[in-house]
């Protein structure tokens, strides 16, 4: 597999697959175009002679700059468990790194047990939350009314 930055184009390639990875989740809108155009640098792609495997959209914070943020990774159904998403996580934190970032942060849905997995596996803490859901802290909406969300934080 090859990984290399987004670029505006990919948006139309990235976005048509999304509800699909997600099996049949409605995920689309979670992902606008402003994220191809103003974070190149930081998010990544995989792609081998089957097109493209896998993505990871991500940025340093203007806020705190020693904090970036994965707004969105998702890999292809047929390749997972083939480490892209290690990849595609693994080169953001090296890119990010050598900008001055102590740490990562992202958040996924309750309902989304297998990000939950991958995260915990991957390094990650989940942060105190305001409430308990199925023995996980969340943030009761987060992302407004309805849509807790847990957090995750990484320190490098």
């Amino acid at each position: 597999m090859d990984i290399r930055t987004i670029t505006s184009e990919d948006y139309e390639m990235v976005t048509s697959v999304l509800n699909e990875w997600w099996g049949g989740r409605q995920m689309k809108d979670k992902l606008p175009r402003l994220f191809f155009e103003h974070f190149q640098d930081t998010s990544f792609i995989t792609y081998g002679p089957e097109g493209m495997t896998g993505f990871l959209i991500g940025f340093q914070s203007q806020t705190d700059p020693e904090t970036a943020y994965i707004h969105f990774s998702g890999v292809h159904p047929d390749f997972r468990k083939m480490q892209i998403g290690k990849q595609l996580y693994d080169r953001f934190m090296e890119t990010v790194k050598k900008r001055g970032c102590t740490k990562v942060n992202c958040v996924t849905a309750p309902v989304n047990k297998v990000s939950i997995a991958y995260h915990t596996k991957l390094g990650f803490e989940v942060e105190k939350g305001t409430k308990t859901v199925n023995g996980i802290p969340v943030f009761a909406n987060y992302d407004g009314p309805g849509e807790d969300r847990i957090l995750f934080v990484k320190y490098m």
